[in-house]
């Protein structure tokens, strides 16, 4: 599926608070046009990956595509920035379809809450002791102890940021996959993490959650002194991503597999 023609697309624009992307956000509204975010055809985000973050979240109900350009520190997410011929750029663009993960918490007061992560949900410890996490994919423990600072588990999209720092796979964007990486493991020592389907099932125990709290973190929601996470992909849910010809997600995550 293909961007709206030049002709027909009405265009949102939002911005990073930086000067330099609000600059570009005011000199594109003045050639192009401001539409209201709820009328809009597209949405374009101007910033880095944080920014592209905060507006997949928050146009997540409206399903309106998002063309994001660089104007932030990292732009793996978005496009290069040019003022010409924005609508042609568009217009032209290819879609990629991501999906976000839901994680669903229990604390140890008992109480439950809900977030979603386009890229990865992140288990750390909070204090200086390593969390102690007991992982089951699909009702079947498949570790019963992890000593580490924590786990994730990541998006194909989301398998370029945090899980890539932390040793993990990268995953091609059109894989049904997600990666289960642990962050600084001390046992099992040699243990790397999982590539797991995306329909798997993943619910981690914490183990000594009073003595050796953790908190869960899904993209940049946080819950503190949760006793357990339980982690799947929503495929109900479905963003668009726009990027030039030539400049796919996809082409990027495999670009960097060979960078070094």
């Amino acid at each position: 599926m293909n961007a709206p023609s030049p002709t027909q697309a009405r265009i949102a624009f939002v911005a990073s608070p930086s000067p330099e992307a609000e600059d570009a956000r005011l000199r594109l509204s003045r050639r192009y046009g401001d539409t209201a975010p709820r009328d809009a055809d597209v949405i374009v985000a101007l910033g880095g990956d944080g920014l592209m973050l905060q507006t997949l979240h928050r146009f997540i109900k409206t399903g309106k595509p998002i063309y994001g350009m660089h104007r932030g520190t990292v732009g793996f997410l978005m496009n290069a920035f040019h003022e010409s011929s924005l609508p042609e750029r568009i217009a032209a663009a290819r879609t990629t379809v991501i999906h976000p993960l839901v994680m669903r918490t229990r604390d140890t007061a008992g109480h439950e809450a809900e977030h979603l992560a386009f890229n990865e949900v992140s288990l750390f410890r909070q204090r200086h002791q390593a969390a102690r996490l007991r992982i089951l994919i699909d009702d079947n423990v498949r570790l019963a102890e992890l000593v580490a600072d924590g786990v994730l588990i990541a998006t194909p999209a989301g398998s370029t940021a945090y899980n890539l720092s932390a040793q993990g796979p990268i995953i091609p964007i059109n894989a049904d996959l997600l990666a289960l990486t642990p962050i600084s493991p001390f046992r099992p020592r040699r243990w790397r993490g999982a590539l797991l389907p995306s329909t798997a099932r993943v619910m981690i125990e914490v183990l000594e959650s009073e003595k050796r709290p953790v908190a869960a973190v899904a993209d940049h929601d946080e819950v503190r002194n949760v006793s357990a996470v339980a982690i799947g992909m929503d495929r109900g849910i479905a963003m668009r991503l726009l990027f030039d010809p030539g400049h796919s997600l996809d082409e990027r995550i495999l670009r960097e597999q060979f960078s070094y």
